[in-house]
Order: C-alpha cells, then sequence, then structure tokens
C-alpha cells in the first residue's frame, strides 16, 4: 500500500502488516529512530494525520473486509464510501462491504487520524480529567486510547506513537453461515478428561458442524450454536517447563468451507488464595501439583510492531525456557500478542499469567469507553482462551495504585474509585461471560477482589511489586525484609551490553553522562543511581566498558540476592517474576535480555538462581543457613560441601552436611558461623543431587569493594568455541564479552585456582567462529589492564 501525508504529494510503500514510522525509516524519509537522538526527529509523524492507499480487483461483490490489529483511530473507505470507523487497536474488524465494492478495480483508503491530537481532544470531553503517569508517558493521554500505552513513551521505551495495520488484512466472500467463535472447556476427574467444544453460528444454519478430536468425529445440526463432547481416558497432560511434557491434542471444527483448527494442552490450573495465619496464600496448582511459578514479565518485542517476528519472539521465549523460567507475564500497558506467542508458549511450556491492557493510569468510565472494552475483552477471551499456557487473567497493571499517584485522585478518591471500580467490573463481567473457567484476578499488585489498598508494600496476601530497592535506593538486603506470597515485579536496572551500545552510540559518546547515553535511559535518576549503588557494593570501575559490565554485575547480583531468598521461603512464597524479561529497542533497562536477544549476565545469573533444585546462602542474624530448594516433581537428597576462600587463593574446608528435600520444598542443610567467614575470605559451597545435577555459588557478608583483591591471574585459552577459564587466584564474575551474536553456555562465573571454568560459545550463525574479550572484578575495578584478549 501507498502512504501519504495529509497535504503532501509524496508516497512511500508501506508493506502489511506493518507500521508507518518503520516504512518512513525504509523510505529514507525518517532516520533510524534507535540511532543517537533521532527519536526526538520522529516524533513529528504521530502529530499528523496519514492515509493509505491501494487499488484492488474484484471478481465479486458479496465480500467481508477482515481487518486485524489495525492501530488505532482510523476511517476505512472502499471507493470513497465509510466502511468502518475504528477505535481500538486491540480487535480483529470483520466489515461487510458488499454495498461498496464493485466489479473491477476497486480503491482501499485508511485514513489515520493523529493519536495525538485525538487523544488530547478525547482528554478535553472528559467530565472530569483522567490522569496518566506523565513521567512515563511522554507523549500525554494515552489513557484516552485503547492502544498500547507504552506507544507513547515509558521508563523503558522509545516515545513514537507508531501506527499501521498488525494482524491479516483482506476481502473473503460473504458465507452463507460462519463460526463466529469457539469456546473450548475441560473437565478433570479420575485420571480421565471431558473437552466439551462450543460452535457459535451466525448466517444460514442449514450445514452440519463437524468437530474432530483425538480420533473422534461428531457431525451436529448448526443452529445458533453447535456441541460436542470428547471424554479422553488416560489423557497425556500437558505440564510447565521443568515438570513434565507438553502433549498438545488437534482440534478441527468444519462448518462448509471455514475449518476452524486449535491446538488442545490437557491441564487443570487452580488458583490457591486460601486464608491462612500469615494473611492468605497465592499460589497455583497445576494438575494437582503445586507449581513455584519462575518467570519474567514481558513487554512487546519491538517498539515498532514491523520489526517483530515469530522467529525473534520465539527466541526470546526460548532464552526464558534455557533460563529455568516456567511463566511470562504480558504486561498490561502493551499489547495482546498474536495467536502463534500463545502457540509458542504452548509449546515452550511457559505458563502465561495474561494482562487486560491498561497500565499505570486512570481511565473513563463512560458508557462509550465500557462498551468498547467490553467487546475487546470478549473477543480477546474467546480468541485465546484455549491456550494451555493461559494460567490467569489480570484485569490491569498497577491501576488500584494510580490512584495515589495524581492530586487530582487525592483530592477525590471516590470519583475516581468509583470510576475504576466500574471500569474493572465491566472487565470482569466480559471475561467471565466468555469464559466461565477462567482464573480472574482483578489488578497487580492486588490483594484480591474488592480491595483497593496499597499492595506494593502488603507481602501477607495476594500479589506484590516490590520496587523499594530500586526506587528507594535500599541495598540489596532489603530484599529479605519482605516475604511475599507472590512477587509479580521486582528489577534492578544496568546497561545494556555493548554490542548494544555501538548500535545507538559511536565511540565519543561513550560517557554515561553524554547526551546520546542519557537519551537511551529513560527512567528519571537512573544513570545516577546504577552508578550510585556501584559506590555501595563495588571499587569504582576504571573505564566505560568496565562500567558497563559491572553495572550488570551487580544488576545480577540484585535480583539474584532476591530470586534465591523469596524461594527459600516457600510455600509461603509460590513465584518471582523478575521486571522485566525483554527490550523493545536498545536502551538502559531493568531486562535480562538485550534488545536482540542477547543474554545480559543477568540472565545467567537467572539460569542458577531459577534451577528446579538449588542451593542459597540466607544470612540469619549472625550464621549463614544453606537452603536446598526443590522444584520438581521428585523428592531428592542433596550433598553440600562447604569450604572458604581467600583472596591470594588458599581453600579451606569447613563442613560437608546432607540433607532430605520433599518435592516442591525448601529445607535447611547447614549453618555457618558469620563470624566463621575472615574478612579475606568469600563463603564457597558446593553441591550435589541425588540425580547427579550440580551447583557451586559463593556469598560474601561484606561488599565487594572491602575485599582487597589480587590480580586473579586470569587466562583464556580458546579451540574453536570452546573456552576455558583458569586463574592463579579468584577472578570473581568472570565475564566473556564475544565479538559476534550468539551467547555461552554461561557467564559471570567465578573461577578458582586449580577450577578450570569451560564455556561453549552457541553462535546464532551456526558455524560461526567468536573471538572474546575477558573481564573479571579484578580486572575492571584495579586496572591497569582492563581486558584481556583470548588466545588459541
Amino acid at each position: 500500500m501507498a502512504l501519504a501525508r495529509h497535504g503532501r504529494d509524496h508516497d512511500v510503500p508501506l508493506t502489511l502488516p506493518g507500521d508507518a514510522i518503520s516504512a518512513l525509516v525504509d523510505a529514507d524519509v525518517l532516520p533510524d529512530p534507535y540511532w543517537g537522538r533521532n527519536e526526538y526527529d520522529c516524533r513529528w509523524v504521530a502529530e499528523r494525520d496519514w492515509t493509505l492507499r491501494r487499488e484492488v480487483t474484484l471478481d465479486r461483490t458479496d465480500l467481508t473486509l477482515v481487518i486485524d490489529q489495525l492501530d488505532t483511530v482510523a476511517t476505512v473507505r472502499l471507493n470513497g464510501v465509510m466502511v468502518l470507523e475504528a477505535n481500538n487497536a486491540f480487535l480483529c474488524h470483520r466489515v461487510d462491504v458488499s454495498g461498496a465494492a464493485r466489479i473491477g478495480t476497486n480503491l482501499i483508503e485508511i485514513t489515520f487520524a493523529s493519536s495525538v491530537r485525538v487523544a488530547a481532544e478525547r482528554q478535553a470531553a472528559q467530565p472530569f480529567f483522567v490522569p496518566f503517569q506523565a513521567e512515563n508517558s511522554v507523549i500525554p493521554n494515552p489513557n484516552m486510547l485503547r492502544k498500547p500505552q507504552c506507544d507513547f513513551g515509558w521508563d523503558w521505551n522509545i516515545a513514537l506513537a507508531p501506527f499501521g495495520v498488525y494482524g491479516d488484512i483482506f476481502f473473503e466472500p460473504m458465507p452463507k453461515a460462519r463460526i463466529e467463535s469457539l469456546h473450548i472447556a475441560q473437565h478433570h476427574s479420575d485420571g480421565a478428561v471431558r473437552v466439551d467444544v462450543t460452535a457459535q453460528i451466525t448466517g444460514d444454519r442449514a450445514s452440519d458442524v463437524v468437530f474432530a478430536f483425538n480420533g473422534q468425529d461428531i457431525s451436529v445440526e448448526a443452529g445458533s450454536e453447535a456441541k460436542a463432547s470428547f471424554d479422553v481416558a488416560n489423557p497425556e497432560l500437558w505440564w510447565p517447563a521443568g515438570l513434565g511434557e507438553q502433549r498438545l491434542y488437534d482440534l478441527t471444527v468444519t462448518l462448509g468451507a471455514q475449518v476452524e483448527t486449535r491446538q488442545i494442552g490437557l491441564r487443570q490450573f487452580e488458583h490457591i488464595t486460601t486464608p491462612d495465619e500469615i494473611g492468605a496464600s497465592f499460589a497455583f496448582r497445576v494438575n494437582g501439583h503445586p507449581v513455584f511459578c519462575r518467570g519474567a514479565n514481558w513487554i512487546p518485542a519491538d517498539a515498532l510492531p514491523s520489526r517483530i517476528s515469530r522467529e525473534k519472539t520465539r527466541d526470546l521465549l526460548q532464552s526464558a525456557v534455557d533460563a529455568n523460567m516456567n511463566m511470562i507475564r504480558v504486561w498490561g500497558g502493551g499489547r495482546y500478542e498474536p495467536d502463534w506467542f500463545y502457540d509458542l508458549c504452548d509449546e515452550l511450556g511457559l505458563m502465561v499469567w495474561q494482562d487486560l491492557m491498561f497500565a499505570c493510569a486512570l481511565y473513563p468510565s463512560d458508557e462509550a469507553f465500557l462498551s468498547e472494552v467490553e467487546i475487546e475483552v470478549s473477543q480477546t477471551v474467546a480468541r485465546r482462551h484455549h491456550h494451555a499456557s493461559i494460567a490467569l487473567w489480570c484485569g490491569d497493571n498497577e491501576n488500584v495504585g494510580a490512584l495515589t499517584w495524581f492530586e487530582e485522585s487525592r483530592q477525590n478518591r471516590d470519583r475516581y474509585l468509583a470510576a475504576y471500580d466500574r471500569l474493572n467490573y465491566a472487565c470482569e463481567r466480559a471475561l467471565k461471560q466468555a469464559d466461565p473457567q477462567a482464573i480472574w484476578w482483578p489488578s497487580s499488585p492486588s490483594r484480591g477482589r474488592l480491595d483497593f489498598g496499597d499492595a506494593w508494600h502488603d507481602d501477607t496476601a495476594g500479589d506484590m511489586h516490590f520496587w523499594s530497592v530500586w526506587h528507594e535506593g535500599r541495598d540489596f538486603d532489603h530484599y529479605r525484609d519482605v516475604g511475599p506470597r507472590f512477587c509479580s515485579e521486582f528489577g534492578f536496572q544496568s546497561y545494556p551490553s555493548m554490542d548494544q551500545i555501538r548500535s545507538f552510540c559511536a565511540p565519543e559518546d561513550f560517557n554515561i553522562a553524554a547526551p546520546v547515553l542519557e537519551s537511551h535511559q529513560k527512567n528519571r535518576g537512573g544513570n545516577a543511581r546504577i552508578a550510585e549503588t556501584m559506590f555501595r557494593y563495588f571499587r569504582f570501575p576504571v573505564g566505560f566498558e568496565d562500567f558497563v559490565y559491572l553495572s550488570q554485575v551487580q544488576q545480577a547480583l540484585a535480583i539474584k540476592t532476591a530470586v534465591t531468598h523469596w524461594r527459600s521461603l516457600k510455600p509461603r512464597c509460590m513465584g518471582t517474576l523478575i521486571w522485566q524479561l525483554n527490550d523493545t529497542w536498545p536502551v538502559c533497562s531493568w531486562s535480562s535480555l538485550d534488545y536482540g536477544g542477547g543474554w545480559k549476565l543477568l540472565h545467567y545469573a537467572a539460569q542458577h538462581s531459577f534451577a528446579p533444585g538449588m542451593v542459597t546462602a540466607v544470612p540469619r542474624g549472625d550464621e549463614i543457613a544453606l537452603v536446598a530448594v526443590n522444584d520438581t516433581r521428585a523428592e531428592a537428597s542433596v550433598s553440600l560441601k562447604i569450604s572458604a576462600v581467600s583472596t591470594d587463593g588458599a581453600l579451606r574446608s569447613i563442613a560437608t552436611a546432607k540433607a532430605h528435600v520433599p518435592t516442591d520444598a525448601a529445607e535447611d542443610v547447614a549453618c555457618v558461623p558469620t563470624a566463621e567467614i575472615r574478612a579475606d575470605e568469600l563463603l564457597i559451597f558446593d553441591w550435589e543431587w541425588s540425580d547427579g545435577r550440580r551447583g557451586q555459588d559463593h556469598y560474601t557478608p561484606r561488599p565487594y569493594k572491602s575485599l582487597d583483591l589480587k590480580p586473579s591471574g586470569l587466562n583464556v585459552a580458546q579451540d574453536g568455541n570452546t573456552f576455558v577459564l583458569s586463574s592463579d587466584r579468584p577472578a570473581l564474575f568472570t565475564a566473556l564479552e564475544a565479538d559476534i551474536p550468539g551467547r555461552f553456555s554461561d557467564n559471570g562465573v567465578l573461577v578458582l585456582p586449580g577450577a578450570d571454568v569451560t564455556l561453549n560459545f552457541l553462535p546464532q550463525t551456526p558455524g560461526a567462529m567468536a573471538n572474546a574479550t575477558a573481564r573479571d572484578l579484578y580486572s575492571a575495578t584495579y586496572g591497569p589492564t582492563k581486558e584481556r584478549r583470548t588466545h588459541a
């Protein structure tokens, strides 16, 4: 299609699905918005109206126009006749165009009104001001539009307000009858499952509907709906990653020429919120088994929808599974992901916590807005509810807390609370009508339905967002001061890896105070907070690349402290979801994966912290408890060897221990007096589980800056893409940086004298060979040698 700005005579090609910003970049009308400070030269696009035009040849007129994910305020005309006025980027529109179509050449036009202008107009039309978080939303009034809220800017996102069509767009013949939607319900009992399928039918019901599932075919006469039930004896169940297989059964439903297909995983989700002596639990049971949720928050895979692909998304989700994650929270300020996203989660065993698309703001509650939202929720749930991966539907992200953020809502809480409750209830009602079996949670964080209190600082019930360490500048040990029942957000920032910094920044701008670097930091005070924390824990880095490395070390250390401690509290705590998994563009953020999918040191650390079986050090008064955590479905025993190593490399044995750990439990294995660890020593503990899984970790009761590190003598021997690390003295947080895309089998490791560590590099391009740069804590903070090249 051809894209034109109103009042201009030039046309730019735009391939659909796609967004207009990307098309303008490809046509050299705009610079790459991700490079340098180009973002600010691209924002004018969202302030204008634009039109897409294309001529199509039709051989019939009894047609339906299908447009999926039309973003956002758009008018569609066919041969000059208005056939659709759209206001919601999350819908799939089906429009009868038989009155406008003609045989032969037809002109289809889509006019996109400026989202910036329309949002301002709708705000002005409200009976009272509806606040939004201006610190995040650089472009104002995102809450007025049913559009990804982060498109207007966020504290990790670029502010471009893209527009376009992101799903299918096509004409199809109008059928005499059509399957409008399918509802699928599962009933589990006594080792068997009954699957009920209901097809909602519109139009002429003369034909039969044929259902096929698990080798059974059922033909039903079509009315306004058609139903079939299938009994599955001895079913192969779908399990989350790490707990079993992800068996998927094929379902087909046929009406005339229309064939609907679904893949069904047979599983039973239960959400446990039982009152207890603490408050109330927040946990999931899958197929009768309690599951500790280990995962991260998901934001859109790219700020520009044209740059999102199934292949790139699969790589991000595979990285989550490879880091021992079993849950993804699709955050409410982005978008409902395409159908194939949930197919991937089904296949990979990633449970999905699905927010509805409302975040960090208050919203209108007039009838027109609520009616639009109810259609959105109904269509969204009907389209996606069958996926085995979907564990929970949540009403919004942080909107209850937002009632306290704005002067308007603090001064008139009743007005804004009533508006919030109207919207939240409309969402719940539409959800339950679309899927009566759906698990509903009103908001995140929240203590539960009709509780509008402060869930940020309450760890007795519900889910918690714990941000005191980052936003309040608290010590990492503050993570140990709370025992959340389920922490669905917590995070700490780092810089992106050097390959990403080089993708948007010239070497002359390699300085954290440079305007380019500051423009790729969207959280107010973020750079200062990263630097201030370094002073607290580490000696200051020698150079810019050392600073980037050390920012990732401390991010990994912060999140490891939270994850391992909260896992040690199970069953009090039954879930930790890191903020965040991915990035939308190259930026300083809380992500564990760089933009493009590279692994930060946090992601390598998460692979260990989220291991189904691990041992962690938990300081308790004047002792250090060593706690074994078993997240598997089988009980196991663990053997532990406890040592201390000095900065000059001397290793001394402290104790050995062994413990039996039941399934899905945490058990103390040993305790070491804190005084046992000398000022120049680290506590080292190695473990082996009865099934052969091994691990090692270290702990220091003092800041790393207090250690008088000695030159580690780090040596890296390379054979192809295999790297063998050795050292004369402890080399802490040893990290390799490759010169080609890919990832290592591990990174950020401790290398001890006499205990070589072998790392394998997995190139993105099969057969490619990597060179690598090595850093450890000594080289990054003592210098003068900051880098060490590998040698063959």
